[in-house]
């Protein structure tokens, strides 16, 4: 593999812009399916089908699909809903795993690899305006006996979970897809409350996404979290995760006063594997293209790069 298809393996695309097709074919490492790519159960799983027999590489097929708010299946369902992350652990945790058991199977027959869930933030803040219902609850301890349960019946189903999004975003007062939140926690506030979920799966969790956040116990200036070097090392160094660390939508503001290869440069050094964009319109492809070229004269790029493509392809063919 060369450096460009090695950059093309870091990235999951959705299918707005239509540049994911000739993307699939130079490399890339995924796709994110949205409501608007699911209508029907066969026209999806044609579209996955597609998918597959483009790639160059086998790609991730990814969804975002919690139950409740977030779910990209309801035109299939008929306005017919999972219950959310909240009211599912409210009705117990032989519910719980049913209905994970019900989503993995129905995701898995359309050709799904990878959900990006559970969600494992612990909802500290009622005015949360983006995690509320989304998490299993408020206590951290049932947060951890829910996210056992739940990736471990995706694991089994053939479905790669990744839990989000570290180092939680349970107190933020704004929505990271409208501006960067800031969580004025010390370091031991966090990892009482919000942390403690991940550390406790760190060493069997695949993969984990970072948030855009503020948090100031990481960085004293305003860099995200997903951008932050000091936030994905003590994620490495301090819980030992050892799997593949991914942004949440490159697209959301939470980053975008950073520049759009400027933070996926950033985001790189810090010590991401992987990006998630939503479209894959020229602009997109663009910024794939430029790092890439950038990764020829810069060594400490190339290296991270190195060392993401091989995490990646680790995962991959393990999930066969």
């Amino acid at each position: 593999m060369n450096i460009r298809e090695k950059v093309y393996q870091m990235f999951i695309l959705g299918t707005a812009g239509d540049g994911y097709k000739k993307a699939l074919s130079d490399g890339l490492g995924g796709i994110i399916f949205f409501t608007h790519d699911i209508q029907t159960p066969e026209q999806f799983k044609t579209l996955i089908t597609e998918c597959k027999n483009i790639a160059k590489i086998p790609p991730f097929l990814s969804i975002d699909q919690e139950g409740g708010r977030v779910e990209r299946t309801e035109n299939i369902h008929n306005g017919k809903k999972y219950l959310s992350a909240k009211y599912t652990f409210e009705k117990g945790l032989d519910f719980l795993e049913n209905q994970t058991e019900i989503m993995a199977k129905e995701l898995k027959d359309y050709g799904i690899n990878l959900n990006f869930a559970p969600c494992i933030d612990v909802n500290t803040n009622p005015n949360n305006p983006i995690i509320g219902e989304r998490s299993y609850s408020s206590n951290p301890d049932d947060v951890i006996k829910a996210e056992k349960i739940v990736s471990e019946t995706y694991r089994k189903n053939g479905i790669i979970p990744c839990v989000k999004h570290f180092p939680g975003h349970g107190d933020a007062n704004a929505d990271s897809h409208m501006t960067l939140p800031k969580i004025d926690l010390s370091l031991n506030e966090m990892e009482k409350t919000h942390i403690k979920p991940f550390r406790a799966c760190a060493k069997e969790i695949e993969m984990v996404m970072v948030a855009h956040l503020h948090c100031t116990c990481f960085e004293k200036d305003e860099i995200p979290t997903s951008l932050s070097k000091n936030t994905i090392s003590y994620l490495r160094s301090n819980l030992g995760f050892e799997g593949i660390t991914i942004s949440d939508d490159m697209i959301m503001k939470g980053v975008a006063k950073f520049g759009d290869v400027e933070a996926v440069e950033m985001g790189i050094k810090a010590g991401l594997n992987m990006f998630i964009y939503r479209n894959s319109e020229p602009k997109t492809i663009e910024i794939i293209e430029n790092i890439a070229q950038k990764a020829e004269k810069d060594k400490e790029l190339l290296q991270n790069i190195e060392k993401s493509y091989e995490k990646i392809l680790q995962l991959k063919n393990y999930q066969g």
